[in-house]
Formats: C-alpha cells, sequence, structure tokens
C-alpha cells in the first residue's frame, strides 16, 4: 500500500519516526513536511537525529494564521495527492498540517488514518480541539492512544473506526531515552546538575499572546527552588521582547535556544520536575516519570492527572510557585499508553483499509 505521510510539528517528527519503520517493511511511504515548523532547529534537527528519511517533499508554508496557513497546506498538499497517487493518507496529532491532510485526503477521495485519535480536552476555543474533533470524524481509522480516547469516539458515534493502538511516543521516548544517555551532553553543556534543575516549556499562543498569562507564568518560574531552563520557541522570544518581559524572563531563568530531540528527552528525564503547556511534553514527562506542572487549564492526557503525575495550573502564578514546590507525586499502576509497540500497530490498523 502507498501511504502519504503528513507531518509539520516537532510532535509529528516524533510520533512518524517509529511509525515510519514499522510501515517501511510492508508499505511504501512517501513523507510529506508542510514546513508549519521551518525553524532548523525546530525541524531539520529531528530528522537527523531520530533517523526518518529526508521528506520526499516539503511545502516550505512556515507561519502564518490559522485560516490562511491551512488553506496553503492544503493547496500544497492536493497537488501533491495528484502527482503521488496514494493509497491513503495519515496523519498525526491536531495541528493545522493534521487538519489540511485530513481534508483534501477526504476531497480526493483517499482513505484517511489519524494516528492519536480521541483525544478531547473539552475546551474549543483550542484550535488543535477543532483540528482532532474535525479530524476524526472524516477518517476511514482511528488510532487511539488510550482508553480514554476509545470512549470518546465511542460517544460520538465512531467506535467501528477504531483500533486502540497505544502512543506512539511512548515507542519514542523508550527508544530516545537510551541514546540521550549515551550521547547527549545536553546537561555538561549548561551546567546543570541531574535532580537540580526545573525543565519548562512554553509556547502555546493561549500564553504566548496574553502579556498578563505570560508574565503570570514567568513569575511563577521564577520563584522554583531550583534554577529553571527554557529551551525558548522562536514565537516565545518574540513575545518576550515584544511585551518587554525579555529582562525578567533573563535575570531569573536560563533561556537558551531550542534543543534537538535527544537533548531534550535527556533534560526531561535529568529535570526535578517540569512545567509546559505542551501536550507532548506532559505525556513525555509521565513517561519518564518526571513530575510536570502544566500551564493550562485543561489537558487532553487526563490518564496523567488521574494517576498523579502532573497537576493543571493555568497561568497562576500561586499555583504555580505551589506546585513547583509540592513532592506528592504518583504514577499509578500499569501503562495507560500501551506497551511501547503502537507503531507496528498503526501499520497493521492499515489492513482495516
Amino acid at each position: 500500500m502507498k501511504v502519504l505521510s503528513i507531518v509539520g510539528a516537532r510532535p509529528q517528527f516524533v510520533k512518524a519516526f517509529p511509525v515510519s519503520r514499522a510501515l517501511a517493511s510492508e508499505h511504501e511511504e512517501v513523507l510529506v513536511h508542510t514546513g508549519q515548523h521551518y525553524d532548523e532547529e525546530m525541524s531539520d534537527v529531528f530528522f537527523e537525529e531520530l533517523g526518518i528519511p529526508e521528506p520526499a517533499h516539503n511545502l516550505g508554508i512556515g507561519s502564518d494564521g490559522h485560516v490562511r496557513q491551512t488553506a496553503r497546506m492544503m493547496t500544497g498538499l492536493a497537488e501533491l495527492v495528484e502527482q503521488e497517487d496514494p493509497d491513503c493518507v495519515l496523519v498525526y496529532g491536531d495541528t493545522n498540517s493534521t487538519l489540511a491532510g485530513a481534508l483534501v485526503a477526504v476531497q480526493t477521495n483517499r482513505d484517511l488514518v489519524h494516528v492519536e485519535a480521541g483525544l478531547r480536552s473539552g475546551n474549543r476555543d483550542m484550535p488543535e480541539e477543532t483540528n482532532r474533533i474535525l479530524t476524526d470524524h472524516v477518517s476511514d481509522v482511528l488510532c487511539a492512544p488510550t482508553a480514554e480516547a476509545v470512549r470518546n469516539l465511542e460517544a460520538e458515534g465512531l467506535g467501528d473506526r477504531v483500533v486502540n493502538v497505544g502512543d506512539v511516543m511512548y515507542d519514542a521516548v523508550l527508544w530516545a531515552r537510551e541514546k540521550a544517555v549515551e550521547h547527549s551532553d545536553v546537561l555538561e553543556r549548561n551546567e546543570l546538575v541531574e535532580g537540580e534543575f526545573v525543565l519548562s516549556t512554553v509556547h502555546r499562543a493561549s500564553n504566548t499572546d496574553d502579556p498578563d498569562r505570560l508574565e503570570a507564568i514567568l513569575e511563577g518560574l521564577a520563584a522554583a527552588e531550583y534554577p529553571v531552563v527554557l529551551p525558548a520557541h522562536p514565537r516565545t522570544k518574540s513575545r518576550l521582547r515584544e511585551y518587554d518581559l525579555w529582562e525578567l524572563a533573563t535575570d531569573y531563568l536560563h533561556v537558551v535556544e531550542p534543543v534537538g530531540y535527544l537533548d531534550f528527552i535527556r533534560l526531561l528525564d535529568g529535570a526535578e520536575r517540569v512545567a509546559t503547556d505542551s501536550g507532548g511534553v506532559q505525556k513525555e514527562a509521565f513517561f519518564l516519570r518526571t513530575p510536570c506542572v502544566t500551564l493550562r487549564e485543561e489537558t487532553e492526557w487526563v490518564e496523567t492527572v488521574e494517576a498523579g503525575g502532573n497537576v493543571l495550573v493555568g497561568a497562576d502564578t500561586d499555583a504555580i510557585r505551589e506546585a513547583l514546590a509540592r513532592d506528592d507525586w504518583s504514577y499509578g499502576e500499569g501503562s495507560p499508553y500501551g506497551d511501547g509497540d503502537a507503531a507496528s500497530l498503526v501499520a497493521d490498523s492499515l489492513n482495516r483499509l
């Protein structure tokens, strides 16, 4: 089967590499990079580190408003579908790249497979929530990462399309943790002591584009007992300067450039805890048993909260400060995200088409 796989952002690169390896034995894959993340540190380095073949096509879309970005992706992807003539289109997660790929697949009469289907945060103000709901409802095969995701899809009448494969990011983290210990010197380069620093990531528009929320988050992080390392997303750096918060950030936090995947996993594994607004980092922290403070009011990864390894604090300075100081963390029994063989189950799920 010829599979057109679409990626465009860091978490999708991570999800794609174990799936691409699993597909290689029985299928022909054409990997397409939309260019949604176009900074070399945010994109090219992931393909190099993870051993993903260079994408056959890069649309080079870059940053733009949601409507224009999605429309440009759809135009480019429609041309590629006509050119490559795939049997199915495979999309990951909940970005604009995901939605664009899904709509093009449907409108060109191609089967659609959605990896990481069924997630719901309950917040329709999040563009990601809209993207994932629309993509799920037009997909032919829904590869769900958890039992909760399966229940969400069944409640929406989509149960006959669902396969519970587990989480492909768990596959990736199991591989990357071992490699990172062997090959990453990021702790030494930044003069960090394992277990004696906090890692933070802040990139979600609801936080970076609201100066009051961004300042509250910085003040909460500044109160941490340990040094805080902040690999700064390009949009975050831009907003810090625009809102006159750069001095506050650099005075109290160790602001660094974005890092590669292996370096990031090494930081996350070595951190005393992490404070993030990323969905993917919440899971990665859970896999690595690093306590997670989530800078959002809701999460699609409810299992991490229910187990006790993640706490939602929003952009409340006091709540951030208190969560960073707490020590009552737990991770429950078993693994709600599968056994680390999700990629092979995704490949097997194509047999349903």
